[in-house]
């Protein structure tokens, strides 16, 4: 495949992006510990650890990109893997790990009761992971029915997780404290809108023939996708384990 040196630097541009923005949310999130009550602090943790295994992999897909791109002659570059091929399981290895992390963390930010959380966690994760493992085989297949096959095959997880995140987060408005509610309502529709463009990219992959522009897409989309998925929603669950720690008695020193 070859890119023109516009998408080539947009694709690398892109990946740069992801890396740092999740290395700051890493640091970020770890040094706000003290901002929330102690029994938030795991659902910080559980944040950090996300965007750093995230920022760990963003770091191997650059590094990836730059080493299975060739330039030529007429200033464009080939994405030929003559060196060493581009490594799409990188993100899949991130998401397995990742996406059952953020499932856990927005169930510690709610501070549910111990059997319901357990009950949450025991139906998440393991969806979360039937999710990833069947995305993967149509990822990485350049025929269209097996492409189609394995996207619908996991979006039967992806829609029971929203599905569960949703009515879960649902019921728990009426026990937030005042204020906190509307924050969690927008998470349900930040945890739709991010997740939401996951399969969308997906699709990039399937419609037409593989070219740049199917390539750039799914790259950009995939990337802004998890800076969404994993900075911005961490970033909103420090937000609401703030709040809730203050309407616990937590002092505002700002």
């Amino acid at each position: 495949m070859k890119l023109d040196p516009n998408n080539w630097n947009l694709v690398y541009n892109v990946f740069s992006f992801g890396l740092i923005s999740m290395l700051a949310c890493t640091v970020y999130t770890l040094v706000s510990q003290q901002r929330v009550l102690a029994k938030y602090r795991n659902a910080l943790v559980m944040s950090s650890m996300v965007t750093f295994i995230a920022g760990y992999h963003y770091l191997r897909i650059f590094d990836s990109f730059k080493h299975a791109t060739n330039a030529t002659k007429d200033g464009s570059v080939l994405l030929d893997g003559s060196k060493d091929a581009f490594n799409e399981a990188y993100r899949y290895v991130d998401w397995l790990l990742t996406v059952p992390l953020l499932l856990v963390e927005v169930v510690a930010v709610l501070a549910l009761t111990a059997a319901v959380s357990r009950s949450l966690i025991m139906r998440l994760v393991p969806a979360s992971a039937a999710m990833i493992a069947l995305g993967y085989p149509g990822e990485i297949s350049d025929v269209q029915g097996t492409q189609i096959l394995f996207g619908v095959l996991s979006t039967i997880p992806f829609l029971y997780i929203l599905y569960v995140l949703f009515v879960e987060l649902g019921k728990s408005l009426d026990r937030q404290p005042e204020g906190v509610a509307k924050s969690v309502a927008n998470l349900r529709l930040l945890l739709i809108a991010t997740w939401g463009v996951y399969p969308i990219a997906y699709m990039f992959n399937i419609w037409g023939t593989a070219s740049q522009e199917s390539f750039v897409a799914v790259q950009v989309g995939y990337t802004l996708a998890d800076v969404l998925a994993k900075c911005v929603f961490g970033l909103t669950i420090l937000k609401i384990a703030r709040m809730k720690s203050i309407a616990e008695g937590m002092k505002d020193d700002h």
